[in-house]
């Protein structure tokens, strides 16, 4: 096992990063992946680094979308937040 494979910290041992950094984290990778000649265990490492970012980042853009669905519109214009009703029907 490479040195960085052995000393790299999981992305879910760390504290969750902000939409943000972690979409600009999973760029690097990308871009590093498809730029560099790394050895195949890097390679996987990064893959798997990548995977779980990618996983975060669609969790919180669904959170979000979420959110935006309960917006509601009050009489006086005001946006304000509703709860999510459960609906049993959907898979």
């Amino acid at each position: 096992m490479s040195k960085a494979a052995r000393t790299a910290v999981p992305v879910s041992a760390a504290p969750p990063l902000p939409f943000e950094d972690a979409l600009q984290k999973l760029e690097s990778i990308v871009e590093s992946m498809e730029s560099d000649e790394l050895p195949l265990e890097t390679l996987l490492a990064r893959f798997e680094e990548g995977t779980q970012l990618a996983e975060m980042c669609q969790a919180k853009l669904a959170e979000a979308e979420v959110k935006i669905r309960q917006l509601e519109k009050s009489a006086a214009g005001d946006f304000t937040l509703k709860p999510l009703a459960v609906d049993d029907t959907e898979p």
